[in-house]
């Protein structure tokens, strides 16, 4: 395997980076940049830092193909996870304003519900 991939993002040869100069005098050419392969990105830990070098590279690549990307797994229902009923949790803190009154806020606590029947 290789040590290193280009980076795929497809504006990732114009953005004016001195890293990314390269050549002689007389005919200097903005490259692409290396993304280094290695154990924190190749394997099961694979992500889009495998393929880009940067967030911007990534978006890049995703606006210019993002039919082609859905169309790989299109989504035609919702998916859903099971959960408890929310409950609210009212918490204060040790804060208390100049009137007396102390800080308070509400959370909303949702949890999955844990199903004990599956094998």
């Amino acid at each position: 395997m290789s040590s290193h991939v280009w980076c795929h993002g497809t504006k990732c040869h114009k953005s004016h980076t001195t890293d990314r100069v390269r050549g002689s005098k007389g005919s200097k050419v903005l490259r692409t940049r290396k993304v280094k392969q290695n154990e924190w990105n190749t394997g099961d830990r694979r992500n889009m830092y495998s393929y880009f070098c940067s967030n911007g590279c990534y978006n890049d690549f995703a606006n210019a193909n993002i039919d082609r990307i859905v169309a790989l797994a299109p989504r035609n229902e919702p998916l859903e996870t099971p959960i408890d009923d929310p409950k609210k949790v009212k918490h204060t803190s040790n804060y208390t304003y100049a009137d007396g009154t102390q800080h308070t806020w509400t959370t909303t606590d949702i949890k999955e519900r844990v199903d004990n029947n599956v094998k």
